[in-house]
């Protein structure tokens, strides 16, 4: 299964980001710095919440109603001449209920580390979010994931299955933020100190923060 990563770095992956950076005005290398740090935190996020039977049901029904991958089928249209009103709001809600009290804090880390305002970070995932889920809408059909107790194993597996401890340690410590700043400079030393190792959300990171 292809990791959310490697969606970035693929065509449709160039066309999201590019298209992500010119509906909120923003550069796209920095775009691209802000959505490889955050999808697979969000990711995690949602993996979290699928440990519970009700938060996997209420994953499952959203990727199977509203978020079934069809918002990729044109995203042409999606980003000409600016992304819908109504699809940010939608992402608003779904960064609100994946991230919840730690949305501020995910998003001053990651702006600090992308070296764009917190506005600007939020904006650019209030346009991803949809899109993510309807990444993964489109995984769950492609998969055949039909029961909530297969969405775990859909996220781990675009998440990189196996990767490296430090790896999900960086994403647990970044989704723990509580917003006071004091983390931020942890979670930097802790990422650039693996920077060497290569592969890996670890890796990806380390090279984003200029090591």
């Amino acid at each position: 299964m292809a990791g959310i990563l490697d969606l970035l770095n693929s065509d449709l992956g160039k066309t999201i980001i590019s298209g992500v950076a010119g509906s909120t005005g923003n550069d796209s290398n920095k775009t691209s710095s802000v959505l490889t740090m955050a999808l697979p935190v969000l990711m995690k996020a949602m993996e979290r919440n699928a440990s519970t039977p009700e938060g996997a049901a209420g994953l499952m029904g959203a990727l199977q109603g509203k978020h079934d991958g069809s918002i990729l089928n044109n995203l042409g249209g999606l980003f000409d001449g600016g992304v819908d009103e109504n699809v940010k709001e939608d992402g608003s809600k779904i960064l609100n209920h994946v991230l919840g009290a730690k949305q501020q804090g995910v998003e001053k880390i990651i702006g600090e580390k992308s070296g764009l305002d917190t506005d600007s970070v939020a904006n650019i995932l209030k346009v991803a979010a949809p899109i993510l889920m309807g990444v993964l809408g489109n995984q769950a059909k492609q998969q055949n994931v039909s029961a909530s107790n297969g969405i775990g194993d859909l996220l781990g597996g675009m998440l990189g299955g196996n990767s490296a401890t430090q790896d999900q340690s960086f994403l647990e410590k970044i989704l723990d933020a509580d917003g006071d700043g004091s983390v931020i400079d942890d979670v930097a030393g802790m990422v650039l100190g693996n920077a060497s190792k290569k592969g890996g959300i670890g890796g990806l990171l380390g090279g984003l923060f200029g090591k």
